[in-house]
């Protein structure tokens, strides 16, 4: 796009103070043609760029003057790229504009910018797990909510699919899975993207509430669901090392005691269902034991007795 060439053009000269069109097209890849035309763009919008013929000439801003853009610090730009680096592999959109912002860089904050870059790899697949990969939809709603447009969804929830128009105020990631954010007549909604069957992006502006904070938003989100996540929970008395496992297994709905002079430590889990918080237990064994939780235990219970009448002895040679 011509102006994301324009910034990179002005960014350009604030940090090398003079270049010719030449130079302008090596390091943003275009003709030079078309950088003397951005060039002169710039020029003719009363940007303080004036050419300078001659050998040693070129295309300069005038009087050194300085058009902050980017106000980035040394550190800020090291963080930028951090942060930016590992996404921006898979992202041909975001490398380009990384290649861009750190030509235009000034020439002691590229090395470490360049090497923030390539400093971090993110592989979000899980040992053991399939790649997930990004809903081709996102891209779509991500728009939408740029442009501030409303959307036509194909929904599939409890009941089956069913058409919601709604006006979309944000995208989150969570976790590799997405969720929009999206105001409807019964009030704020959260869409699982993965459950978006078609989106039709119309014309038809979308309101936004002025006070909207799409961070706040999502914690309101997380805060109902974690609720309802924990509805059920149970008290068991584990070893001390494992107390890492179980946190792993339950993840925030696991709060252990100080371990008493045995090394045995008092957990208290929780999930939505009693089904749920045994069946992660159940393969544990008498390695741990539950102590409070009748629902729970009457689950564990259950479980045994069906894994024992599947799994108990049997004559020789009826192992088929």
């Amino acid at each position: 796009m011509r102006a994301d060439r324009l910034v990179a053009t002005l960014l350009l000269l604030q940090s090398r103070g003079r270049v010719t069109a030449a130079q302008l097209a090596e390091e943003l890849e275009v003709s030079v043609a078309t950088a003397r035309r951005d060039l002169e763009a710039l020029s003719s919008a009363g940007v303080p760029v004036y050419p300078q013929p001659g050998r040693n000439g070129g295309w300069s801003l005038v009087g050194g003057s300085r058009t902050d853009l980017t106000g980035l610090t040394s550190s800020e730009a090291r963080a930028l790229f951090l942060m930016a680096g590992p996404a921006a592999s898979g992202t041909p959109e975001v490398r380009s504009a990384l290649r861009k912002l750190v030509r235009a860089l000034p020439q002691t904050f590229r090395a470490d910018a360049e090497a923030a870059a390539e400093a971090v790899l993110v592989d979000a697949t899980p040992w053991g797990g399939a790649d997930r990969t990004r809903p081709p939809l996102v891209d779509q709603l991500q728009e939408a909510v740029v442009r501030r447009r409303r959307v036509r969804l194909a929904y599939e929830g409890r009941g089956g699919v069913s058409e919601r128009l709604v006006d979309p105020w944000g995208l989150v990631d969570k976790d590799d899975r997405w969720y929009l954010i999206a105001g409807t007549d019964h009030g704020r909604r959260t869409f699982r993207v993965d459950r978006i069957r078609t989106a039709e992006v119309t014309e038809d502006p979308a309101e936004r509430p002025d006070d909207l904070a799409l961070e706040e938003a999502w914690a309101e989100v997380v805060t109902t669901m974690e609720h309802r996540r924990s509805l059920v929970s149970a008290v068991v008395v584990a070893a001390e090392r494992d107390v890492p496992v179980l946190r792993n297994h339950f993840g925030r709905h696991c709060t252990p005691e100080p371990p008493d002079a045995d090394g045995r430590v008092r957990v208290r889990v929780a999930a939505h269902t009693a089904v749920s918080v045994a069946e992660q237990l159940a393969g544990w064994g008498a390695r741990l034991k539950v102590v409070e939780g009748d629902a729970v235990r009457a689950e564990l219970a259950r479980i045994g007795a069906e894994l024992a009448a599947t799994y108990g002895e049997r004559p020789a040679g009826r192992d088929r």
